[in-house]
């Protein structure tokens, strides 16, 4: 858990609280200019507690927020990690305090909106100094996207959607109209076989949520194809509703060449406790090491039908020892649901849901630009 920061902080007391006047969090795709960094923060006194940071704040309740602040949510701000954040040692020293006090918690989402519910200090917004985006004058500033490499190549990557009866003729359209036209393998997995999609049938009913053995059986079929097409690196998981970039999805997998990984965003359950997990949230997608494949479906099995299946599948990776890889790129929700500075720091992967919104100009406006194209490592 310590992804969230709040578990960090009594470790980070212990190490560094007395022999340091600041601490600054940062992603590794942010980027310092040093000397600015140092003039900023002499700027402010250690000895009280302070924050600074760049602040957002939500236009709307949001789901990823646990609909907080209802009244008045663009009142309360938190920071933009990808453009750092810095805690006095005197705050230090009192969140550090708190934190060990600690031994469980619920769901974690946003560990920055959570770390400002905890911290119960205001955020100083500095955003010509931690900034969005590289500038004159910026101490700290994140970088869009981060490949490693070359591109993933589009036929080594086979894409499971998963859906059901109740929206082939709905969100499957929407998909076939969108990005799927960029994937060269494609296939819909269902409850039932509709060959004017065409969809697989799984072998398992329908559930209203959870979707845990439908899940473990689309996985199982994957493998197969896996074996039958010994190209495939990569399992790509999405429901029926998710958004994404086939071109932005293959730059990104480039940083895991070779690697038996699971890669999507991360949420969290009772991270605090020895006996929380993190999970890749379904609804974003999630790229699963084609090696993998046999691992999880020899050693994952669901309390029931329509268990969690992005919970219970995290669960197993943790008590198997397999790398969960966070990428802020993947989104489990609406790009309404995030803050528009933090989307702007960013090019998407992925969005999730079609919830009062057309998807197709959702797609258009946020990936179909994206098409052919792929980046580069220098940027």
């Amino acid at each position: 858990g310590s992804w969230t920061v709040v578990p960090l902080l009594p470790k980070l007391y212990e190490m560094d609280g007395t022999n340091s006047s600041w601490i600054v969090f940062c992603e590794e795709r942010t980027r310092f200019n040093l000397q600015q960094l140092v003039s900023a923060l002499s700027q402010h006194d250690h000895t009280e507690e302070v924050w600074l940071g760049h602040g957002l704040h939500d236009k709307e309740p949001t789901i990823i927020h646990h609909f907080a602040f209802t009244h008045s949510p663009d009142r309360f701000l938190y920071p933009l990690l990808p453009a750092g954040f810095a805690l006095s040692s005197a705050l230090l020293k009192r969140l550090g305090n708190t934190a060990a006090t600690i031994k469980k918690s619920d769901f974690s989402i946003d560990a920055m909106h959570e770390l400002a519910v905890f911290t119960r200090t205001a955020l100083l917004s500095l955003p010509s100094t931690f900034c969005s985006e590289d500038r004159p004058g910026c101490a700290a500033y994140p970088l869009p996207f981060l490949p490693c490499g070359d591109a993933v190549p589009n036929e080594n990557i086979i894409f499971a959607v998963k859906t059901c009866l109740t929206h082939h003729s709905d969100r499957v359209p929407v998909v076939q109209k969108t990005w799927a036209k960029d994937a060269s393998n494609i296939e819909f997995f269902s409850d039932v076989q509709d060959d004017s999609i065409p969809t697989t049938a799984v072998g398992v009913a329908n559930t209203i949520r959870g979707h845990c053995a439908k899940t473990l059986a689309i996985l199982k079929l994957a493998a197969e194809r896996v074996q039958q097409m010994p190209n495939l690196q990569w399992l790509v998981l999405v429901d029926d509703d998710t958004l994404l970039s086939v071109s932005r999805l293959q730059s990104l997998l480039s940083c895991w060449a070779e690697q038996a990984v699971v890669v999507g965003e991360r949420y969290g359950y009772n991270v605090h406790s020895p006996l929380g997990y993190n999970y890749p949230t379904g609804g974003g997608g999630m790229a699963i090491s084609a090696t993998l494949l046999p691992k999880l479906v020899s050693e994952c099995r669901c309390q029931a039908a329509d268990s969690p299946d992005d919970m219970h599948l995290g669960f197993c990776l943790a008590r198997h020892t397999v790398p969960l890889v966070h990428s802020p790129f993947f989104h489990q929700a609406r790009p309404v649901d995030y803050a528009p500075g933090y989307l702007a720091t960013q090019l998407p992967v992925s969005f999730h849901k079609h919830w009062m919104l057309d998807p197709v100009v959702t797609y258009n406006k946020w990936f179909s630009s994206a098409k052919a194209t792929h980046l580069h490592p220098e940027l």
